[in-house]
């Protein structure tokens, strides 16, 4: 084993190695474009521009060089391709190489696919402020399936473990999930009990209206004093209700005259006890001089990646990720000046945290608990 992993350690992998991240980085591009809108990641199997829909040639689909070759644009409409295309490949490829670099051969391929995961959660997130279930939990079974043969990434953090048999292995990795995604969904749980409700005061009769999706693949949004909600954002859980305190009720521009006004997923309730169906709704709209608008602290997503986490790394990894994701995430809106109440995509600081711990967090949680036990 000594010898393959010094075979492998050589400097000649590092070019394959580099290429096979930058050419998984620009199979993610297609990932975090297509997921989010509910798009198969197989058809089309070629890449295509997203305003002009024209098949890209395979020589303008290198990846690392074609987008600077191109000069970020579209070679057939001239429209500009986002930075943030380069920006994933040339990402992936650089984490792929620290991994080689740091890890062994054998743990290589299982923290490939942790780091593609990551890099397609992190943007994903911080664009739609989701976290696709597919891949949390493609990263949860691998994880799982990879302790049964080898422990080693279960205990970066404590010292080397002769032999584990394979149920031992499951048994510290299912821990680690369990702790992970229970530890961060009891917080979602509290953070929905005391920041569950937004109550909005209007000093006078403000419009809000109900705004229909203009194509398949965007959501309805409530819009109200400038702002616009999407739908999915305000009806997280069916137990959800946006409830208007209306001076005047609009459906179908037929007045319902003024009171209360509680709007569900997928319909209403009016003031005089009514339900209407909102599939039956053309427009829907009025004025309201108070607005109580259901919001979570933290989506479900967020426990389900660090699940992943846990099922990866072990149980002390998820405290560490939990508590240097907070102070990422800390910085960012002081950094940002977000301010109290704004959305901010919590899956991105996770990520930052596992791969802290990825690439030598785990000595700092070392010095800590050394220093505990030394106290």
């Amino acid at each position: 084993m000594d010898s393959l992993v010094l075979d492998f350690s050589s400097l000649w992998w590092y070019a394959p190695v580099i290429a096979l991240g930058a050419c998984v980085g620009s199979f993610l591009n297609v990932v975090i474009y297509r997921l989010p809108l509910g798009l198969s990641v197989n058809q089309p199997k070629r890449s295509f521009c997203p305003l002009c829909r024209q098949h890209i040639a395979w020589w303008h689909n290198i990846p690392l060089l074609s987008w600077l070759l191109l000069r970020g644009r579209c070679a057939s409409c001239a429209a500009p391709i986002p930075f943030r295309y380069w920006l994933v490949e040339i990402l992936t490829a650089l984490l792929f190489a620290a991994c080689w670099h740091q890890h062994s051969a054998t743990a290589a391929p299982i923290l490939f696919l942790f780091i593609s995961l990551l890099v397609a959660i992190t943007f994903i997130d911080a664009e739609h402020q989701i976290i696709p279930l597919v891949l949390t939990t493609l990263g949860s079974v691998a994880a799982l399936a990879y302790s049964c043969f080898h422990s080693d990434l279960l205990h970066l953090a404590e010292p080397p473990i002769e032999s584990t048999t394979w149920w031992q292995g499951l048994r510290d990795s299912a821990l680690g999930w369990v702790l992970g995604f229970f530890g961060l969904w009891s917080v979602v749980l509290l953070g929905k009990l005391a920041f569950g409700k937004k109550v909005i005061s209007f000093p006078e009769a403000t419009a809000w209206e109900v705004v229909d999706a203009a194509t398949d693949e965007d959501p309805m949004l409530f819009r109200c004093d400038g702002d616009e909600i999407p739908w999915y954002d305000l009806f997280y859980r069916k137990s959800d209700r946006l409830i208007l305190e209306c001076g005047e009720i609009l459906v179908d521009r037929i007045p319902h005259g003024a009171g209360t006004l509680t709007i569900h997923a997928e319909k209403i309730s009016l003031p005089d006890g009514t339900s209407l169906s909102l599939e039956k709704i053309k427009s829907l709209s009025g004025t309201t001089t108070r607005a109580t608008i259901p919001r979570e602290a933290m989506g479900m997503g967020d426990p389900h990646l660090l699940a992943v986490v846990g099922a990866m790394f072990g149980g002390p990894a998820v405290l560490f990720t939990i508590s240097a994701s907070a102070f990422y995430a800390l910085g960012a809106a002081v950094l940002g000046r977000i301010g109290f109440g704004k959305p901010l995509p919590f899956g991105p600081f996770l990520a930052l945290g596992a791969l802290t711990w990825l690439f030598g967090g785990w000595h700092l949680w070392q010095a800590y608990t050394a220093w505990v036990q030394g106290y």
